[in-house]
């Protein structure tokens, strides 16, 4: 080898260029380091109504690592969306050392059990309810039935409002039977789904006659049973009234 030029050559062509990969290397990671890329704004757009600056302070800064070249995006999404009310976040670098933070937050529809809200999705979250404004309905249904409460209580809403009322709270059992509160107070037990046109069926049936019903039995209806196949039952200031009394529950 030594007695060959080319060989030689090419090997003082192949240290110079190491050498030069290595001056670059160490050039550019001098370069990273230096303060001014450090990361000194975090600048949030999109939903903001229940983020503060405290809130990003305390759960998110202390998470961040690296600089504007090293920071982990992905990390950095996942910390924001560990964020009370965050459903989704994105998360960009803007030159020279900003991230730019995009938000969605989840829409409050209503609480879910004892401790969550549910949002207008049908997906469950845990925030201080002392944030949420106004008086939310109240669902609670079986795991993983949230977005099934969440379709049948825009059903409701239709159904019943065709005489003024509107559901305030809407259960799906352990059975998956449903009961309704209407904002009148009367308690409605439409029971299970037997078809897809069941509690359609069994809440059109009520809406029909309640003009009737009310001018017999007068507007405080506390209770009305739907789980007769052809009629119903209600109960009003201590008396009860069956539409069918031939005809069992179902």
């Amino acid at each position: 080898m030594w007695n060959n030029v080319r060989q030689l050559n090419l090997a003082a062509s192949a240290l110079h260029a190491l050498f030069v990969l290595m001056l670059l290397a160490a050039g550019g990671y001098w370069l990273v380091q230096r303060p001014n890329f450090a990361l000194r704004e975090i600048r949030i757009e999109g939903d903001t109504d229940h983020i503060s600056a405290l809130t990003v302070r305390s759960t998110v800064v202390g998470r961040l690592r690296g600089n504007f070249f090293t920071v982990d995006l992905d990390a950095a999404r996942q910390a924001f969306e560990q964020m009370p009310w965050v459903r989704s976040a994105s998360v960009r670098r803007v030159w020279p050392n900003e991230l730019a933070v995009s938000l969605d937050e989840y829409k409050p529809l209503g609480t879910w059990g004892s401790n969550q809200l549910v949002s207008v999705d049908g997906d469950l979250f845990t925030v201080n309810q002392g944030e949420v404004e106004g008086v939310l309905p109240a669902f609670d249904g079986p795991d993983g039935s949230a977005p099934e409460v969440v379709s049948r209580y825009h059903d409701f809403q239709k159904w019943f409002g065709v005489i003024g009322l509107a559901p305030v709270a809407v259960t799906l059992s352990a059975r998956y039977a449903w009961t309704v509160k209407l904002s009148n107070g009367t308690q409605v037990e439409l029971g299970r789904e037997r078809n897809s046109n069941t509690l359609a069926d069994r809440s059109r049936r009520l809406t029909a006659a309640w003009a009737a019903v009310t001018q017999r039995w007068g507007k405080d209806i506390e209770y009305a049973d739907l789980r007769y196949p052809n009629g119903f039952a209600v109960r009003a200031a201590g008396m009860r009234f069956i539409s069918d009394p031939n005809q069992g529950r179902k």
